[in-house]
């Protein structure tokens, strides 16, 4: 049986990289996916991408850090497929470069406004939805850098405006649980996709050695290869299907192995402890 069959996941921030990965999934899982980004260029290409016919995903252009189109985007599901029963937030604002010695808190205070408050502003839209079917999941798009900086490109507005995102999550997850509303969050190290596609794409003409720069992040992973964007919609559509249902407060680092740590700690274990997403 489908992982979603039946089910309506609201995915935000679906653009060309992980967001439309997981609407996708959550379609081939047989579920409805109700589609929000700041574009709605690029979310018609998505949704007919994924759903030619467009019986089965919805689209609405919504920025989360304005609290009335997250409200509009949150009423979409309801109108079209009669409910919600997931929301994952995979918005969010990761241009900006460099570290605390040469910090533009102004651009700081960006990342923490989409990625931190964004994401909780859409999350407050959706409890009564969610209650209304009996529960429900929601998950939030973190990353690796949050507890293991990276070395190959700084960037810490993102990781800490994501690492606060990781500790929020406990409290909704808390205060949801008795509605059988379950919190987790999915920490992404280096993703074959095309942010980093880029990446390489650029090193390497820079340095001509194209094999080399590919095989750079692999270095340091358990796994011979890095994890793919698809791969980590993989774990964004089981946590939001039924299948996860005893799961909540839950931090999933899905990094080929590159960053190791117990469940429900907060150090990391091994030598290398570099990461990107």
């Amino acid at each position: 049986m489908s992982l979603l069959a039946g089910k309506t996941v609201m995915v935000s921030g679906v653009g060309a990289g992980l967001g439309r990965q997981v609407a996708a999934a959550v379609v081939r899982e047989g579920g409805n996916a109700v589609l929000g980004a700041r574009t709605g260029s690029a979310l018609a290409e998505a949704a007919a991408g994924i759903d030619p016919e467009g019986a089965r995903t919805a689209y609405r252009a919504a920025d989360i850090i304005d609290e009335g189109r997250c409200e509009a985007l949150a009423a979409l599901a309801p109108e079209r497929f009669g409910g919600i029963d997931a929301v994952v937030h995979e918005a969010a604002l990761d241009s900006h470069f460099g570290g605390p010695a040469d910090a533009d808190f102004a651009a700081w205070q960006a990342a923490l406004d989409v990625n931190l408050l964004g994401t909780l502003r859409m999350t407050r839209a959706r409890p009564p939805a969610l209650r209304a079917g009996g529960g429900g999941s929601v998950v939030f798009l973190g990353t690796q850098s949050a507890i293991a900086a990276p070395t190959e490109v700084r960037q810490a507005a993102y990781a800490a405006s994501k690492g606060a995102l990781t500790s929020a999550m406990y409290s909704p997850a808390r205060e949801l649980g008795p509605d059988r509303i379950r919190v987790n969050t999915v920490l992404p190290g280096w993703m074959w996709g095309p942010p980093v596609q880029a990446y390489v794409r650029f090193t390497a003409r820079a340095e001509g050695v194209p094999e080399e720069v590919r095989a750079r992040p692999a270095w340091r992973t358990a796994l011979p290869d890095l994890a793919t964007d698809g791969d980590v919609a993989e774990a964004v559509v089981f946590l939001a299907s039924d299948r996860a249902r005893a799961i909540t407060g839950q931090s999933l680092l899905v990094n080929a192995g590159e960053v190791m740590r117990q469940s429900g700690g907060t150090g990391a274990t091994g030598a290398a402890v570099h990461g990107y997403e």
